[in-house]
């Protein structure tokens, strides 16, 4: 019945195993990531010293970003997705190895990271934003793809031609969102921001470029959770909206407001 899609091609999760040490998809992802964002950033602060950032701030911020990204990260997940079981477990919040991360609760990591950073160092916090907003879809974009090796976070039942028979989902026939993902918030956002960055004087306004780039991600994840299949413990909030929707409205709300300030900046 399902032979016209495209099966699963049970990818081993694992990327590389030196002896004990296993080093996974979505680890490779992350830390690819993080290294790309970093080199390309120290490249544009090097290269245009009027950002008025220094390339050895740069190296002290991904220090800094490492861990505000975790730290966000499991505790988005905690709060908006498994309160009530962590409320029962606390302790198991610090077993980040166990998986569950979320990408919203990164976000304010960054966010509140990055503030104290550049409060610290006096440094431009918008600015910062800008320049980290133009490396982080590629990180998005190699997430995703590890997601879909994974066989996680797969889509809705559909009929499409390139839907995808996933294990974890009952080998029924599915959106790949993953790679809708990737292709959205990872690759069309690069994309975009860096036609921006080296076609218009738009990094001159801080903030502007951190206001399209959180609009763009908020409006492109609102998209895709259309065919993508809802965290089962939640569900739909108000029957309506999936969780990664709703708490997309608030980065889409920041992302205008900065948006609009930078541009009524004189």
């Amino acid at each position: 019945m399902f032979d016209c899609y495209i099966r699963f091609p049970q990818i081993d999760p694992v990327a590389l195993a030196i002896g004990p040490l296993q080093i996974r998809w979505y680890a490779l992802a992350y830390v690819t990531g993080v290294l790309f964002c970093w080199l390309y950033c120290r490249w544009l602060v090097k290269r245009d010293p009027s950002l008025g950032i220094k390339p050895t701030q740069f190296d002290d911020l991904i220090a800094w970003a490492i861990p505000s990204l975790v730290i966000g990260g499991r505790l988005g997940y905690v709060l908006f997705y498994q309160l009530d079981y962590y409320l029962k477990h606390p302790l198991e919040i610090f077993m980040i190895w166990q998986g569950g991360m979320a990408f919203h609760g990164g976000i304010i990591g960054i966010l509140v990271g990055f503030y104290i950073f550049s409060w610290r160092n006096k440094l431009m916090f918008l600015r910062l934003l800008d320049l980290v907003g133009l490396g982080i879809p590629m990180g998005i974009f190699l997430g995703r793809i590890a997601n879909f090796i994974n066989g996680e976070l797969y889509g809705r039942i559909t009929d499409m031609r390139w839907a995808v028979l996933f294990p974890a989902g009952g080998y029924l026939p599915r959106h790949p969102s993953q790679l809708y993902e990737a292709l959205l918030e990872g690759l069309m956002i690069l994309i975009v921001l860096n036609v921006l960055y080296w076609r218009t004087r738009i990094i001159r306004r801080p903030g502007q470029l951190a206001g399209i780039w959180l609009m763009l991600y908020a409006l492109a994840r609102f998209v895709v959770e259309f065919f993508r299949e809802p965290d089962a413990h939640l569900g739909f909030v108000w029957h309506i909206l999936s969780m990664g929707q709703l708490l997309s409205v608030p980065y889409l709300l920041l992302g205008a407001y900065l948006f609009i300030q930078a541009r009524t900046e004189p």
